[in-house]
């Protein structure tokens, strides 16, 4: 049965709704009905109700009465299920109540988000994410916000209570407090109910409820304490409060202090200018280091506009409790991100992979693996490939795919799980012949056994490069798609000259499995052992720029540890000779060695090449839809070479050349227009 009440009151301002109710336990629908084409309350995420998009109404499960809605995907990308329920409007103050019923088979999952706007995908207010075995996390904007548990294979209830005009969002399962946070989004329009691929789950008695709030004349609240959740115990962090207008009186000046584990922080804001419901964000400049253990972080707003009391003294403070995630002795977590020039969401994945290396340093190691574009290595790209099921992506440890807007999730759980090994970096450096020897040292904390495994990748930051390829594609161009991280004020495509590519995957040796039955037999706790690499590097390479990632492979998989250092700081560990590795030699992938022109070209173009030693090389080039539609057996070569190819009976278009050099092939993109 659905019910929506409405209590309207015309408030002449940014908002006109003072309250408001709506339930629906599914009883007055069909047996097998499509929800959004029958109802006249829930909708698609196309609005193409009754559409692939859409749910149908089932009988199978039920909370109260005999019907419910299931949700499940086993589809990569998840869905294509994608069900919305529309707010009245866009709410941002006042109370908002979320109430609903779930049941999440065991080991499956399920997941929904809030949606800021009427028009879903512009801005996502919030994301809940029921992982199997247990565990729901609260995140917003990619980051992880509140953490709870729930019952699997049983019907369980939650609540979210959301005061929107103080932004404090309380989360209860089965009448619970699993605790509160302020929220990214302060505003709400609707609910989206999307299967993640492996998810299966049910879904009954959905309500919410709403009350309106009235502004008073002078009002300055606390709405936020930034920059202090989801740290890592030992992390020097300067915190940011958000303040909020909640009056009808413009906001010009106010005090504003900061209390943590003994620590006070204070600021004397002048010279403002803050509307009614406006925000305003103080950085303090001021740093407070995080603690283990249960603390309580409290910011107070004060003398505003000079009244040492305004009109409403309940939002003046904000507590936010901090119980920070301990990380685990030595424990590092890499992270490789499946990313390309062509793709247009992987700014995303550009704009997350910085952020969390500037949030948590060396303990995260970023990994760029590019597809198809100028910097691709295509060993490591065909492995990852192998992984996910599109772009942007990415695993974490060798884990799920995720999207990398979420790498943080998985970031936070594999910190704290201790290594079985400790792995350090070392190396020597001959600028002249370029040559990096870099001894990987493992040292196991614990007795193991079974086939633990070794590989080492070299990245490099700030890597640029001229002509289209390197342009990069930005779906975000315009903010029509939400911000992301300044791509919004970017073209489409990004101009080569504007980018600079960060840990950029150079080399994978000597396989993205590793080294096989690298260690022998068991390993006692405190045994060591050193395996040595070797490589040459292009000058085109800037060796300041490199990052040395070693990492330890466990039998099942996954990533055990890893190491990353810069060359000077592995040369200053010192080499230490040890097994040795045989490395990969990459295809240098610079203009004065490699070049397709003219390109964009009408009927033809060349490949140049210089090839310093005999090489047996080929060249394959593809359509987009996989077809080849040339390749040639140049047999053994060396020196300098110009190869034409022939575009005059081929269709305009994008087509890829591999150019196979010894077994090891680089992928270019010619455009034929």
């Amino acid at each position: 049965m659905r019910k929506i009440l409405l209590a309207v009151i015309l408030l002449g301002c940014q908002f006109n709704l003072s309250s408001q109710s709506f339930s629906d336990d599914f009883e007055s629908y069909t047996d097998g009905a499509m929800l959004a084409a029958t109802s006249t309350d829930w909708a698609t995420w196309t609005s193409a109700n009754g559409g692939a998009d859409d749910v149908a109404v089932s009988s199978a499960n039920s909370h109260s009465g005999t019907k419910s809605v299931y949700f499940a995907s086993t589809a990569t990308g998840g869905g294509p299920a994608d069900i919305i329920l529309p707010f009245p409007q866009a709410l941002n103050v006042g109370q908002f109540n979320l109430e609903m019923w779930l049941f999440v088979n065991t080991d499956q999952g399920a997941y929904f988000n809030l949606q800021g706007t009427a028009t879903p995908g512009t801005t996502w207010a919030g994301d809940v994410f029921f992982l199997p075995g247990g565990l729901v996390q609260f995140n917003s904007t990619g980051t992880l916000l509140l953490a709870a548990t729930y019952p699997e294979n049983a019907w369980f209830k939650l609540r979210m209570q959301n005061n929107l005009s103080t932004n404090t969002w309380e989360v209860f399962i089965n009448d619970v407090s699993q605790g509160s946070y302020s929220n990214g989004s302060t505003q709400i329009a609707s609910i989206d109910i999307f299967p993640l691929n492996g998810n299966q789950f049910y879904v009954d008695d959905v309500s919410y409820d709403y009350t309106g709030y009235t502004l008073p004349t002078l009002n300055g609240a606390v709405t936020a304490i930034n920059q202090m959740s989801g740290l890592l115990a030992g992390q020097t962090i300067s915190p940011q409060v958000i303040v909020r207008n909640l009056g009808t009186t413009i906001i010009t000046s106010f005090n504003l202090e900061i209390t943590y584990n003994g620590n006070s922080l204070s600021q004397n804001v002048t010279g403002v200018s803050i509307p009614s419901l406006g925000f305003y964000t103080v950085p303090f400049t001021e740093t407070v280091a995080i603690v283990a253990g249960i603390n309580q972080a409290i910011a107070t707003i004060s003398l505003v506009n000079g009244s040492f009391v305004d009109d409403e003294s309940i939002d003046d403070v904000k507590t936010l409790s901090i119980n920070p995630i301990v990380p685990a002795a030595g424990k590092k977590v890499i992270a490789e991100e499946a990313t390309g020039t062509w793709c247009p969401w992987c700014v995303r994945g550009t704009v997350f992979m910085e952020r969390l290396s500037n949030t948590y340093g060396s303990l995260y190691i970023g990994i760029a693996v590019h597809n198809n574009d100028p910097m691709v290595v295509p060993p490591y790209d065909a492995a990852i490939g192998a992984l996910i099921g599109g772009y942007p992506s990415g695993v974490v440890d060798r884990g799920p795919e995720y999207d990398p807007s979420q790498f943080e999730i998985p970031f936070l759980e594999r910190i704290q799980i201790a290594p079985k090994a400790f792995i350090e970096n070392g190396a020597t450096w001959d600028a002249t012949s370029r040559t990096l020897q870099v001894s990987a040292t493992t040292t196991f904390q614990e007795s193991v056994s079974g086939d633990y495994k070794i590989a080492l990748v070299l990245t490099e930051d700030d890597v640029t490069g001229v002509g289209s390829e390197w342009n990069q594609a930005n779906a975000y161009a315009g903010g029509n798609n939400g911000n992301m991280g300044g791509y919004e004020t970017l073209p489409n495509p990004v101009p080569a000259s504007q980018m600079s590519y960060d840990h950029v995957a150079r080399i994978i040796s000597p396989s993205f499995g590793g080294l096989p039955n690298a260690f022998t037999g068991m390993m006692n706790t405190g045994n060591a052992s050193t395996h040595n690499f070797t490589f040459t590097l292009p000058t085109s390479w800037e060796e300041n720029m490199i990052h040395i990632v070693a990492m330890v492979i466990a039998p099942d998989g996954k990533i055990d540890n890893a190491f990353s250092s810069t060359i000077e700081e592995a040369v200053t560990n010192g080499y230490i000779a040890g097994t040795n590795v045989v490395g990969i030699t990459p295809l240098s992938t610079t203009v004065d060695e490699l070049n397709i022109y003219p390109n964009p070209t009408n009927n033809h173009c060349n490949i140049s090449l210089n090839l310093k030693n005999a090489t047996k090389l080929s060249i394959e080039i593809y359509s987009l839809d996989g077809k080849q539609v040339a390749s040639k057996d140049y047999g053994t070569m060396s020196g300098d070479f110009i190869l034409p190819i022939n575009m005059s009976e081929w269709s305009n278009g994008m087509y890829h050349a591999r150019i196979i050099r010894d077994g090891v092939a680089i992928t270019r993109t010619i455009i034929k227009e």
